[in-house]
């Protein structure tokens, strides 16, 4: 009986320790996707490039420019693969004070975009735009009008006028940066019952209860978490196992990891910290922040030191360790894209005018460069969409 029982306990432990493995592992299992990238439309560049990426090779095959459209540089793609949504960060959209937000049905054969038609974005100088789990609602960050709002996806992907708007107020620390309001990302919770802007004028984050059916925002209860005065919060995300959260700060140029009670929708600070080699004195400003699919590192871009600082995540505290600083082998990292199944990188380095492509290494989360380097104008945003 004691050896029934020591065996029953062995399996037992052996079951956790498989399930703690697989719930670390990224879920896609997709071998091949497109990557979309958007771009700022200025001298070469006419609007959303696109390329065929087979993940178990490492191999890409360009298909060129696949929609023409102004200043698409924030994409978000359907969680249902049919559809990409693009933000035109213009400053006049029908003669309002406002830029627009366009809809495109993606052919998974050739990667091409069939334009669907477009709505107001309801501020000017829309970044961001993010789509909720369930597929109901695009919501958009104004950084030119300080503002927030959500789009409704109607059955055929086509993009309705908005259900909700939030004009954020106020003024931050830094004179020439934060004068007034500039929501600059907006996230949706992984239960898709809160959404999370950030407001690098305000140095906020806030939290609103979202309604996906209504597709509507309004104040949760704290409304907002503050970050160090002058910091700018540019972009965040949430931690997969959905205990953690981090916010970028541009002005400052440091990652703010925050507990996240998703129950209630709150936000607590639990440490900040400089993406930056201590040694380093030249001037820089931070843009994208991801956690990797398996939730064990997150990587920051910096514009200036032109690099990606790779964080440990601390699987119980959540915290941040620095692992390394990669070059990002070009000028001015704007977004970068980690791929689904967490293999592979794409830093997009928007000034000079390339995509590195740089291999994950799955124990220490550091980074490889592959070799492959792709030609896009002005890139500033990648994005992936499985198909096969």
């Amino acid at each position: 009986m004691k050896t029934i029982g020591r065996i029953a306990v062995g399996v037992a432990v052996l079951l956790v320790l498989a399930l703690s493995i697989v719930g670390s592992q990224p879920a896609e299992t997709a071998k091949e996707f497109l990557v979309y990238v958007g771009t700022y439309t200025k001298e070469d560049s006419k609007g959303i490039y696109a390329y065929r990426f087979d993940v178990a090779t490492g191999k890409l095959a360009s298909l060129g420019l696949v929609a023409e459209t102004p200043n698409p540089s924030f994409l978000a793609p359907h969680p249902k693969r049919q559809y990409l949504y693009a933000v035109s960060e213009i400053n006049t959209y029908e003669d309002q004070k406002s830029g627009a937000v366009s809809a495109f049905s993606v052919d998974a054969k050739t990667g091409k975009l069939t334009f669907i038609n477009k709505v107001s974005s309801r501020g000017a100088g829309p970044c961001y735009v993010a789509m909720d789990g369930a597929g109901k609602n695009v919501l958009v960050a104004n950084y030119g009008g300080g503002s927030v709002a959500v789009l409704p996806v109607k059955p055929d992907g086509r993009l309705g006028e908005a259900s909700a708007f939030v004009q954020h107020s106020g003024s931050g620390l830094n004179p020439q940066r934060q004068q007034g309001p500039h929501a600059h990302s907006i996230n949706v919770s992984p239960d898709n019952r809160f959404a999370i802007a950030a407001d690098l004028g305000l140095d906020s984050l806030f939290v609103y209860r979202f309604d996906v059916a209504r597709g509507s925002l309004s104040s949760n209860d704290p409304g907002f978490v503050k970050v160090n005065p002058g910091a700018g919060p540019r972009h965040f995300a949430f931690h997969p196992h959905g205990r953690f959260a981090y916010a970028i700060n541009e002005l400052q140029s440091t990652v703010t990891a925050f507990s996240y009670d998703a129950e209630r929708g709150v936000l607590k600070e639990l440490q900040t910290i400089s993406t930056l080699p201590k040694a380093f004195q030249g001037e820089n400003s931070t843009a994208e922040v991801r956690v990797h699919p398996n939730g064990r590192f997150l990587y920051g871009s910096n514009r200036g030191h032109d690099s990606i600082a790779v964080f440990a995540i601390d699987p119980r505290e959540g915290t941040l360790t620095p692992v390394e600083h990669v070059a990002t082998q070009g000028k001015t990292p704007r977004n970068f894209g980690i791929d689904p199944t967490g293999s592979y990188l794409f830093a997009a380095n928007q000034d000079s005018h390339n995509i590195v492509v740089f291999r994950v290494m799955p124990l220490t989360g550091r980074l490889k460069p592959t070799g492959q380097v792709l030609d896009v104008p002005f890139p500033v945003c990648v994005k992936f969409v499985p198909v096969r």
